[in-house]
């Protein structure tokens, strides 16, 4: 545990030697546990560059993050509670520890899968599953719109279509 103490986080490398020392690719995730959430910002367009050369690729908080399009320039992944114009009185207490972040569970080592509608996590043990799994659900989505955008479209034909989806599944 880092102690809270001096003029800010500058002063303590001990949290990016920890995020340098992890395999990749990696996410770094930060709750923020100050009474006002969100109130002022750690996360802004310094933090992701020195993320990004460490592996990274997003920032996961409950809290709020700055920088925005500087972040987005970099192809920076963003995920948090909030948006703040300015810095917070920041220290970094803990790291390496799990974290709850939107009633989301996250422990060091996670499989994070995110996008602009929110955050889960996935079992390691179904990884390799994944690519097959997200094909064919691409696949399915596809051969629905595809369905629905016919001209004789009718209910008994979504209900076959829908009825293939479930079979596929088992």
């Amino acid at each position: 545990m880092i102690p809270v103490g001096g003029h800010c986080y500058h002063e303590h490398p001990e949290f990016w030697k920890y995020v340098d020392s992890l395999a990749g690719p990696k996410i770094v995730v930060v709750q923020d546990a100050d009474h006002s959430i969100g109130l002022g910002s750690l996360f802004g367009e310094i933090h992701a560059r020195i993320s990004r050369a460490l592996g990274c690729v997003a920032c996961v908080t409950n809290g709020a993050v700055r920088d925005l399009p500087g972040i987005e320039a970099l192809g920076f992944q963003l995920f948090s509670g909030s948006v703040s114009v300015s810095h917070a009185y920041a220290h970094v207490v803990d790291f390496g520890e799990p974290v709850e972040i939107g009633g989301l569970r996250i422990r060091s080592g996670d499989l994070l899968h995110g996008d602009l509608h929110g955050m889960h996590t996935i079992p390691i043990e179904g990884a390799q599953e994944l690519p097959a799994i997200a094909e064919r659900a691409l696949r399915d989505d596809r051969d629905l719109f595809e369905l629905t955008s016919r001209k004789d479209f009718s209910v008994h034909m979504l209900a076959a279509t829908l009825r293939k989806a479930v079979d596929g599944c088992r």
